[in-house]
């Protein structure tokens, strides 16, 4: 069938614009015609607190075909997708969701398009509601979805937030698929030396930093867990909150030499490094729904010690792939990560990780995506 899928792509960064890549391509080699209208602006730069949002990865795969159409905070650009969509005559528009602000745009889009075209309008939804509330997501959010055919959700918790607000949806439940466009697993050694750590045990926090994802939990348990193991904890990510804050909140735990910052957006091509070089990830957020970035560990043949938040503990299978522990408690934290070095889990959960992670296939998304609108490819 023809598709067009209107999400934040390449050439602008990040896990939703890699998710949508992938997509695109799985859906092309499943014999779907597909197209990509993107954002030209996907937010301000009042509203961005990154450094750039284009995608600065040297890897060409993860280049597609798209088209920068849609500014998020100009309507007659909502316009010009939905002539263009129009224009391709698609069987689909499938949307990916993942914040309120982009529901007067992508509303507006799924209003032209069921009134003046036969597409279904199909969503994969991220979130529903959003993990930093603000006034007016709920009404921003019925009216982005309220035209949808369809829908595909990603976690339990997800699902009823879907139903909380549209008890009658039609959906799929499908856990979020692998990230798998970051290569293989590198030798332990050969990554800590590329990152010049000597230690001989190390943890992972990676992804932006975000208030609700909880790095100050885990620079907290530092000092409980250095008591017990020494390791090294890396922070891989770009700062969305003040990173003076979480650099000083370290001096002040005395556990700055046991912390190593990279304080900025990953491409591609090196991701394999950071997780190669440690043992187990850890995501102490504060709320969650489901994270990408267990989907990347899962990849890449590593353990997660989460909190017990949103849908985390549906994808980490406590005492199997890692530990589910007390959300907002650093000694709980600290509790699995001394744990998973004293009893020497890391071989037993990565082996479980790689038949878990079998499970979570692209195979799955793209039969449902056609189940839910009964158009296999021709």
């Amino acid at each position: 069938m023809k598709i067009v899928i209107v999400s934040t792509a390449y050439p602008l960064r990040g896990g939703i614009a890699q998710y949508a890549g992938i997509l695109y391509k799985r859906l092309k080699a499943r014999g779907h015609q597909v197209h990509v209208i993107t954002f030209k602006r996907q937010y301000p730069k009042l509203l961005f607190p990154g450094q750039t949002q284009m995608e600065n990865s040297k890897d060409v795969s993860v280049r597609i075909e798209s088209e920068p159409i849609l500014d998020s905070i100009a309507p007659l650009s909502w316009v010009r997708a939905f002539k263009r969509i129009r224009d391709l005559q698609p069987d689909l528009v499938l949307l990916k969701f993942w914040l309120p602000f982009f529901g007067p745009c992508f509303g507006t889009i799924c209003w032209l398009v069921g009134k003046y075209t036969r597409a279904k309008i199909l969503y994969i939804c991220d979130n529903i509601i959003p993990h930093e509330r603000r006034p007016g997501d709920i009404a921003l959010t019925k009216f982005a979805l309220r035209k949808a055919d369809s829908f595909i959700v990603q976690s339990g918790v997800v699902e009823q937030q879907l139903l909380s607000l549209f008890p009658a949806a039609k959906y799929k439940l499908v856990p979020h698929p692998v990230y798998d466009i970051f290569g293989e697993v590198l030798d332990k050694g050969e990554a800590r030396r590329q990152l010049n750590i000597a230690e001989d045990r190390v943890i992972l926090f990676f992804g932006y930093v975000r208030a609700y994802k909880g790095l100050d939990l885990l620079l907290k348990a530092m000092p409980a867990i250095l008591e017990k193991v020494n390791l090294k904890l890396l922070v891989v990510g770009e700062f969305y909150e003040n990173e003076e804050e979480f650099r000083q909140l370290c001096d002040n735990l005395g556990v700055s030499g046991s912390v190593q910052f990279h304080a900025e957006f990953i491409p591609t091509e090196d991701v394999s490094r950071y997780f190669s070089s440690a043992e187990v990830v850890v995501l102490p957020y504060k709320s969650a729904t489901q994270s990408g970035i267990v989907q990347m560990a899962y990849h890449l043949n590593k353990p997660c010690i989460v909190t017990d938040v949103g849908g985390l503990s549906e994808v980490v299978i406590n005492d199997k792939t890692g530990f589910v522990v007390a959300p907002e408690n650093p000694q709980a934290i600290a509790t699995a990560v001394i744990r998973f070095y004293s009893e020497n889990l890391e071989q037993v959960f990565v082996e479980n990780v790689k038949h878990e992670k079998r499970k979570y296939s692209w195979k799955n998304m793209l039969d449902a995506i056609e189940e839910l609108t009964s158009t296999p490819a021709q």
